[in-house]
């Protein structure tokens, strides 16, 4: 992949805004400030994506009855076999099934980028002896669904995230957004649709799988009562990231994330992000209106670092999320994952605030 470096694209980027010609780039000289003439996006209410509506303040709802197929298994003492793609989905389907699900989650490594990884037979095996299936869809897992029909199972039941929120591949930066584990809203649909499933595959347990959802209900309304404590404290104010994986979180605590949806998407995909969006993007970290700057721990490159380097110099808060449950020895669940992100945030828009 071609590097760009702020010297390099600087000059094409304002020349790109002020419609010159190539080659009048060639013989002009850069100007005194690069990012003159260069929109910054300051402030536009969320103008990174469409706004997501603040629909949760509460638990998961009570499941709606999604329709399954109704593949009712032998009584048995057995845990019915389930298979997460990720370990978020995984810990979620893990404390609603109890002793009555034995789960398995795939993608794990806290070193690694999800986005990147590759199955292997242990996978494959894996998925085909499951009676139940999770994936995160969206081209996040497509390994996941390839294993899925290759592995010819009719008896297990498959719940595609993606499929079940509406999120699909070339929707945009939100409705094509796969990170749904950051959206409130799709979190609880999920955790009805797990509901829903393991109860049709073993119903004599559906006095277990309801006092288990029930317990969820407490522990994930804590778990968003912080998230509207944010949007209660600091709706409005403006942040940036530097890729995608933020934007449902920002948009759901009111949070008016600013920076280039190009860059932002181009970052999670591990490609080059446009040059333009590059130099939009430093100059919104060198405008002193920015207040905190979330980066993605898993998915660092050369020009992420940099865009840290250039908000931590222009005294913006720089914190750090991350794709997958951490840490994961000792593991936590996916509750205690997320407060501790939502609490690092909370905490960098507070400590920005007294500094300002």
């Amino acid at each position: 992949m071609q590097r760009w470096t702020r010297n390099t694209i600087a000059l094409v980027a304002v020349i790109a805004v002020a419609g010159v010609g190539v080659a009048e780039y060639v013989t002009s000289s850069a100007p005194s400030n690069p990012c003159s003439g260069v929109a910054l996006g300051l402030p536009s209410g969320n103008s990174s994506a469409a706004s997501l509506t603040h629909l949760v303040s509460h638990g998961a709802s009570a499941p709606t009855g999604r329709l399954v197929p109704h593949r009712v298994r032998p009584a048995s003492a057995s845990p019915l076999p389930v298979v997460a793609a990720e370990n978020f989905w995984g810990s979620l389907v893990s404390q609603l099934g109890g002793n009555q699900t034995s789960v398995l989650s795939i993608v794990t490594d806290p070193n690694a980028d999800p986005h990147e990884y590759e199955a292997n037979t242990s996978d494959a095996r894996a998925i085909a002896s499951a009676d139940f299936v999770i994936v995160n869809g969206v081209g996040y897992d497509q390994w996941a669904l390839d294993l899925i029909a290759a592995d010819g199972n009719s008896n297990q039941i498959v719940l595609n995230v993606g499929d079940l929120n509406g999120v699909t591949v070339g929707g945009g930066i939100v409705s094509g957004n796969p990170h749904m584990w950051y959206n409130p809203v799709y979190v609880n649909r999920t955790v009805a649709a797990m509901y829903s499933d393991l109860v049709s595959l073993r119903p004599s347990a559906t006095s277990i799988f309801q006092a288990n959802y029930a317990a969820m209900n407490v522990t994930l309304g804590q778990l968003y009562a912080r998230a509207n404590e944010i949007r209660a404290q600091f709706a409005g104010t403006i942040v940036a990231s530097t890729e995608s994986i933020f934007v449902y979180l920002a948009n759901y605590t009111g949070l008016d994330l600013i920076s280039p949806p190009a860059f932002m998407e181009a970052i999670a995909e591990g490609n080059d992000p446009p040059p333009q969006s590059v130099v939009q993007f430093e100059c919104q970290l060198e405008s002193g209106k920015v207040r905190v700057m979330v980066y993605n721990e898993q998915t660092l490159t050369p020009i992420a670092e940099n865009m840290k380097a250039i908000a931590a110099a222009n005294n913006v808060t720089v914190i750090g999320v991350t794709e997958t449950i951490q840490p994961i020895n000792p593991p936590v669940t996916y509750q205690v994952w997320m407060n501790a992100q939502y609490l690092e945030l909370q905490n960098a828009l507070n400590a920005n605030a007294l500094g300002s």
